[in-house]
């Protein structure tokens, strides 16, 4: 049997797309698990690696990523080190590294053996909006990007925008492999504006750069017929406390503990609409394909989102929901309260019909497939 390691400088519990990696490699292959914590996957060795936090503090680095020194910074962080110290001894015939951080040393203890390189994101525009990050980490992620890309034997990204820009910057054509979760047993819980209000539901990461504030002031905009659940991951208390305290404001706004993240669609099904209304602040968050969008069609819910292309552009083809002209509060606030208890029933019956084709297993195949080319490659 071969043995693929699959590299992340993440929790492989709580990374969905890459838990999902684990569980699918692990069907057909010996798949060697290595990032922050354990996936709990039966029968997957996992090795524990570490992460340096608070980079920017560190004088040396700074100065040596704007001296463009840009190997020596690479491989001289102390994560880096321990993960060439901590996998020197793995043998393995593949190796799958997530995001750009991972590449080069994966490629550096492939020794021999193929790699497949997944991006979760358009790494040299990842953070385009923060200054601190174009100051010093722009011109680096680009450098990673171009040098060691062109190196990989396969290549899989998560929505056709960000596949077309890497394209563009390495000439490596990605192979896209959406976010999707597991497929969900569901019947749509469908809508009766007899018994309760419609309830809205907006889930995941709280960050600044995604002004989640346009959801609570969007509920300004909405009559009592609507109620807003925002759910976060707790990784920016200082932000999810400012929102709570915009949310405290208006009776229709409620906030709700995380779920775990393999009940997490079951647990949606009793809303409503799934919103996501994020700010094109970057180029990422202009091309945003996240998981909550799919999470939202497991739960069989309808879908109300911004003018962001690659959702907007699924939520047309598959008729789920509605689409926002702009960014703004009111715009959506608009197409929201256009909707009633029929039209609510059709985008949840819509999200129902596409649930299987727009599911991990579709995504299954493609990453089975790619990895069976590129071994017998």
């Amino acid at each position: 049997m071969k043995t693929i390691l699959i590299l992340s400088f993440s929790n492989l519990a709580t990374d969905p797309r890459v838990n999902r990696q684990i569980r699918f490699l692990s069907d057909r292959y010996r798949v060697v698990a290595a990032g922050l914590a354990d996936p709990g996957i039966e029968g997957v060795e996992f090795i524990p690696l570490v992460k340096e936090i608070n980079r920017l503090r560190l004088l040396l680095p700074a100065l040596k990523l704007l001296a463009r020194r840009y190997e020596s910074w690479y491989w001289g962080q102390s994560h880096i080190q321990y993960c060439l110290r901590a996998l020197s001894s793995v043998r393995a015939d593949l190796l799958l590294a997530n995001d750009i951080d991972s590449l080069p040393v994966a490629l550096r203890l492939a020794r021999g053996a193929k790699v497949i390189f997944d991006a979760h994101e358009y790494a040299p525009r990842q953070y385009e909006d923060v200054f601190r990050w174009r100051f010093l980490f722009q011109e680096y992620s680009t450098y990673l990007c171009k040098t060691y890309i062109p190196r990989v034997h396969g290549m899989t990204t998560v929505c056709p925008g960000i596949a077309e820009a890497y394209e563009k910057d390495t000439g490596v054509k990605p192979l896209v492999i959406t976010s999707a979760p597991d497929y969900e047993d569901l019947e749509p819980n469908l809508f009766d504006q007899q018994e309760r209000k419609i309830r809205l539901i907006h889930h995941g990461i709280a960050g600044p750069s995604r002004k989640i504030e346009h959801m609570i002031r969007m509920m300004d905009f909405l009559g009592d017929r609507f109620e807003l659940n925002l759910m976060f991951i707790p990784a920016n208390p200082g932000y999810i406390e400012f929102l709570k305290k915009l949310g405290a404001k208006r009776p229709n706004v409620r906030f709700l503990p995380p779920q775990p993240m393999r009940t997490l669609s079951r647990y949606l099904h009793q809303f409503d609409i799934g919103v996501s209304l994020i700010a094109p602040t970057n180029f990422n968050y202009f091309h945003i394909l996240p998981n909550k969008f799919f999470e939202c069609i497991q739960a069989r819910l309808a879908l109300a989102v911004g003018p962001s292309p690659e959702m907007a552009r699924m939520v047309k083809e598959y008729d789920l929901g509605v689409v926002a002209d702009n960014f703004t509060p009111e715009t959506l606030a608009e197409r929201l309260r256009n909707l009633d208890q029929n039209k609510i029933n059709h985008y949840k019956l819509q999200s129902h019909r596409a649930a299987r084709l727009l599911s991990a297993e579709e995504n299954k195949k493609l990453l089975l497939r790619l990895v069976e080319q590129v071994l017998q490659g």
